[in-house]
Formats: structure tokens, C-alpha cells, sequence
């Protein structure tokens, strides 16, 4: 057996598995990383039809490795993670499944719990950065009654299947799983538990806004601008210190004219958008994300954050 050199060690810790590659969060991490000097193993899942992939492709980036890698295929996890010391993971619906449903929450956990397994298999897996949603936290009853939402917090399932939240529901349980196997296979995990993705591809269709009223009127409904969501992850990633779960936003919608201009988003070009809102009742924020705003501090003078 060779023994392994100084180099390869180097190797193998600036080589990291982005998976699903294939997604706007996904396919920005990738981009990102090989701007930062990384190896990147792009896991794809959906048979590599995205647009952002077949650029960096093109122009054949030493850096860049694809796969094509399905969660309910062992090996092909495997083969994406191999020589691999971390590991950013976001699950996006299969092609077959294109929408959120009661079924959808199954695929999820048994991804999450492939995905995780996989990497507890590997010699050189040190982090997993896990992407989430803030709709893994913000569910439950008598919410009124609830202090300001945290990290601390979940939603609550069976809440969620009375009220059919999916996305919610899928979250959770995918989250969970993967806390639980992590801790149980002694994996180091972060989670972050995103707010809303704005970007050209958000649609009125987006199951996270499925009770969007509701969060509003809770002072919960909250968005993330993609390149900020994706600083955040490889900032968590690179800190040894990072741990547990970050809410992640940097916009809260609880005015009139916030709610206005996120409904003009989700509005297609052809349809004529709202351009007032008669309630103008300003809502009271009510979720923080304190703890990611205290990492996120030390970061301000580096290049990341720029």
C-alpha cells in the first residue's frame, strides 16, 4: 500500500462535492469555489441539463470534475465523494416529481439519509454543509405565542401535514434525518436553513410560499439573495468554528410595499402586476438570525464577502 504524501493530503482538502450541482444554489456554489481555488466534484442529478454547468464545462475548467450522481444510487454517491474532504449538499425535486407533494417528503428523507450515509462510508468526508429552509423552523401552533423564531426552533410535522405544507414538512424530516445521522456516525454537519432564494427563476409556483399570507402576517416571511446564501455556505464550510444550524436571510418582508414588490417578482410579464396594497398594517419581525450575523462579522474584510 503507497503511502500517502503531504500533497495529496493537500489535494484532497481543497477538493469539495457540490451536489445537487445542477440547481441555481448549486450550480453558483460550484462557480464560487473554483474562483476560491478549490477542486470541484459537481454532482449532477438532473442529467446535467443545466445551463450554468454546460458554461463552466465549456470552458473546461481544470478544477471541475462532473458526475452524474442519483440518491437512491449508492455508487454513483460514492464515485461523486470520492478523494472529497467536504461535502455542500441541497436536494432539488427530481425531474419526474417536478412538484412538492405528500409523496415528496419520502424522496427527500431517503436522499438526505443516502447522502449522509455515503459520506460516513468515506475516509476523507471532515464537513458536511447541509442546504435547509426556514420553513424547517417557523411551523407549529399557536405561533402568536411563539418568542422570536431561532435556530432553536422547528416546525412542527404533524402541524404541517394538517395544514399540507409540504415544503415544510420535507424540509424537517429531511433535516432531522440528518442530524440524526451525523451525530450517530460522528459526521461533522452544519446546516443552513435558508429564507426564500430570490433569483430569475423564482415563480409564484415556489412551494415555500405555500402559506406565504400567514408568514407575512407572522413576521416570518423573510428572502435571501442567492449570492449572499452562497457566501454564507462556503464561509461556514472554511470555519472551523461554524456549528449547528444558521438561519440565513437578509430581507424581511413585513411592509405593504415590501409585500408589493415581492409579489411583482412572482408576477410572469404578461400578467398585470399589483401596484398597491390596501392593508397597511406593518408587521412585526419575529425570526432572527443573530447567530449567523455574529459569524458572519469576522468575514467582513475578507475577499469572500466583497
Amino acid at each position: 500500500m503507497e503511502t500517502a504524501t503531504f500533497d495529496d493530503y493537500t489535494t484532497i482538502s481543497r477538493t469539495v462535492c457540490v451536489m445537487d450541482a445542477s440547481g441555481p444554489l448549486g450550480s453558483s456554489l460550484v462557480d464560487r469555489l473554483l474562483q476560491r481555488g478549490y477542486i470541484v466534484h459537481a454532482a449532477l442529478q438532473n442529467h446535467g441539463d443545466s445551463q450554468p454547468m454546460k458554461r463552466l464545462c465549456i470552458e473546461n475548467n481544470k478544477n471541475l470534475k462532473t458526475f452524474h450522481s442519483d440518491p437512491f444510487d449508492f455508487h454513483s454517491l460514492m464515485d461523486a465523494l470520492k478523494g472529497c474532504s467536504g461535502l455542500f449538499y441541497s436536494f432539488e425535486p427530481p425531474h419526474d416529481q417536478p412538484t412538492f407533494d405528500e409523496f415528496m417528503a419520502d424522496v427527500e428523507v431517503r436522499a438526505a439519509h443516502n447522502v449522509l450515509e455515503a459520506c460516513s462510508q468515506t475516509d476523507t468526508i471532515d464537513k458536511v454543509v447541509f442546504t435547509s429552509s426556514v420553513t424547517a423552523v417557523i411551523w407549529r401552533e399557536n405561533r402568536k405565542s411563539t418568542p422570536d423564531f431561532d435556530e432553536r426552533n422547528w416546525s412542527d410535522v404533524n402541524f404541517c401535514r394538517k395544514f399540507k405544507l409540504w415544503h415544510a414538512l420535507s424540509k424537517t424530516l429531511a433535516e432531522k434525518t440528518a442530524w440524526a445521522l451525523a451525530m450517530d456516525r460522528e459526521l461533522t454537519m452544519v446546516t443552513i436553513n435558508a429564507g426564500l432564494v430570490l433569483g430569475p427563476e423564482l415563480s409564484i409556483t415556489n412551494p415555500y410560499l405555500k402559506g406565504a399570507a400567514e408568514m407575512y402576517e407572522d413576521g416570518v416571511l423573510v428572502t435571501v439573495d442567492l449570492k449572499f446564501l452562497v457566501d454564507t455556505h462556503i464561509c461556514v464550510y472554511e470555519d472551523v468554528s461554524s456549528y449547528g444550524r444558521y438561519l440565513c436571510f437578509n430581507h424581511v418582508i413585513n411592509r405593504p410595499e415590501d409585500a408589493v414588490k415581492l409579489a411583482q417578482m412572482l408576477t410572469p410579464a404578461s400578467a398585470s402586476p399589483p401596484e398597491s396594497c390596501e392593508d397597511t398594517r406593518i408587521f412585526e419581525q419575529r425570526i432572527s438570525n443573530e447567530k449567523l450575523n455574529k459569524f458572519m462579522m469576522e468575514f467582513r474584510g475578507e475577499s469572500i464577502m466583497e
